[in-house]
């Protein structure tokens, strides 16, 4: 599965590539707005990591413009802006998650998983399904 990393911070952004890389994700690394809103709508892509601190666009600007152009890649805003307002206006913009900096590699892995989760479901042709489930002693 193929992820972008919007981050200015080159040390941030080689942190991220060599951490997913390691866990089996190709990356590819975006350093600004204008060139993440070019990237991002690649069909190919499985997954954005969102940085709202870039140095031409604000984060939130290229989210809203994946949105607006019909993006549905699942987007992790990771951004130092963590207080409880910045996440909400960042969920509500279309983000699919929401991690701030710092944060720990391994949450952030976890919700890398977790956001590829439907992607692969579907992928496989398993969307969700309704099971009935038998409880223990009955016939």
């Amino acid at each position: 599965m193929k992820l972008i990393v919007v981050e200015d911070e080159e040390r941030v952004a080689s942190f991220l590539e060599k951490g997913l890389r390691a866990h089996g994700y190709s990356v590819e690394w975006v350093p600004n707005g204008q060139d993440a809103l070019q990237r991002v709508m690649d069909p190919g892509i499985s997954l954005v990591i969102l940085d709202l601190g870039l140095p031409d666009l604000d984060g939130l600007d290229v989210l809203e413009g994946m949105r607006q152009r019909g993006s549905t890649v699942p987007v992790l805003v990771l951004s130092a802006r963590g207080r409880v307002d910045d996440r909400v206006k960042g969920l509500n913009l279309g983000a699919d998650d929401y991690l701030a900096k710092p944060f720990a590699f391994e949450e952030l892995l976890a919700r890398v998983r977790a956001n590829l989760r439907p992607r692969a479901a579907a992928s496989r042709g398993h969307g969700l399904r309704r099971q009935h489930l038998r409880r223990p002693g009955a016939a």
